[in-house]
């Protein structure tokens, strides 16, 4: 029998942290974070991470195990997730992947490979050659020709995921998106999905009270300390509630333009998020009533409680 894991998902600010405390407690269950912001140590305020008093006592994972300048992938995602549903039901407790970064939650859940091709040490050797000559930039491009879609995905700077696409090309003749979407996605685990849903203006209105709260708990400190230690073309800082600020720090733009952008840029990825697990995956969704979440919530409880507590 597949392992059951629960999976809440759905954009951002629409209450999905707290509704993860309140089925762990209610099922003796354990958290994974389904962010791929919140793996970074001192990316706090921008990635509205959960303290430690905000956790209550339930036990999460996937949360600052990465440093600012590190990269990270989703295989890496991956790999980690698994390993966490695995020592989380060995303890007899239910895994919770609690995210909205949909293409990272869907490859840990499913049998998803993003490329069963071994590394080519020497074109890898080559490649690195040939960046440290003539610099990153027209691998790139060579990239962005070849398989767009993916190139989309890869922050130009980030060698390692540039050099693996154009490997996986060169060494198979497929691109890594056509590769990806081949795939049949099959479920390795029985995933109890919870899509959670807010009337639209009520969201955006939530967003952009959140964006508020950030700056008055000192986000802009934050992304100011970040870009003092010269990390402005990590991967880290290409994140939404960062990358917004770099050019306010460097005089292009105001302050409130930067602060627009940021609200902005929250919307529109709150939509994407909505519309992809919407598009990718077959999940019942709960429209959540910010004033009556007590009661949103428990519509939730009685239809998993028949699954999890059975005696």
């Amino acid at each position: 029998m597949k392992q059951k894991v629960i999976a809440i998902v759905g954009p951002t600010a629409v209450g999905k942290s707290d509704l993860g405390i309140a089925l762990a407690k209610r099922l003796n269950g354990e958290i994974i974070s389904g962010d791929s912001m919140q793996i970074y140590k001192g990316m706090d305020i921008g990635t509205a991470k959960i303290t430690k008093d905000g956790q209550q006592g339930v036990k999460h994972y996937m949360i600052d195990i990465k440093e600012p300048w590190e990269s990270f992938s989703v295989a890496d995602f991956q790999e980690l997730v698994r390993k966490y549903i695995h020592v989380i039901a060995q303890k007899g407790k239910v895994p919770i992947l609690v995210g909205g970064s949909g293409l990272y939650i869907q490859a840990a859940l499913f049998d998803y490979h993003f490329s069963e091709q071994k590394r080519d040490t020497t074109f890898t050797e080559k490649m690195e050659e040939q960046i440290e000559k003539k610099g990153i930039a027209p691998f790139y491009q060579k990239l962005m020709a070849i398989d767009p879609q993916q190139a989309d995905k890869i922050h130009p700077n980030n060698h390692r995921r540039v050099i693996r696409a154009l490997e996986i090309y060169e060494t198979t003749g497929m691109t890594m998106s056509q590769y990806q979407q081949s795939q049949r996605h099959q479920a390795l685990y029985d995933v109890h999905w919870v899509g959670l849903e807010m009337q639209r203006q009520v969201l955006y209105h939530r967003i952009n009270l959140r964006v508020d709260q950030m700056i008055a708990r000192g986000l802009v400190n934050e992304v100011k300390q970040l870009y003092d230690q010269g990390l402005e073309d990590c991967q880290s800082m290409k994140g939404i509630g960062y990358k917004e600020f770099i050019p306010y720090f460097r005089g292009e733009i105001s302050f409130e333009k930067a602060l627009d952008l940021l609200k902005r840029n929250s919307r529109r990825y709150a939509k994407r998020q909505y519309t992809w697990f919407k598009n990718k995956l077959d999940i019942p969704w709960y429209c959540i009533d910010p004033h009556a979440v007590p009661q949103s919530f428990s519509i939730i409880f009685a239809d998993l409680a028949g699954i999890f507590l059975k005696k």
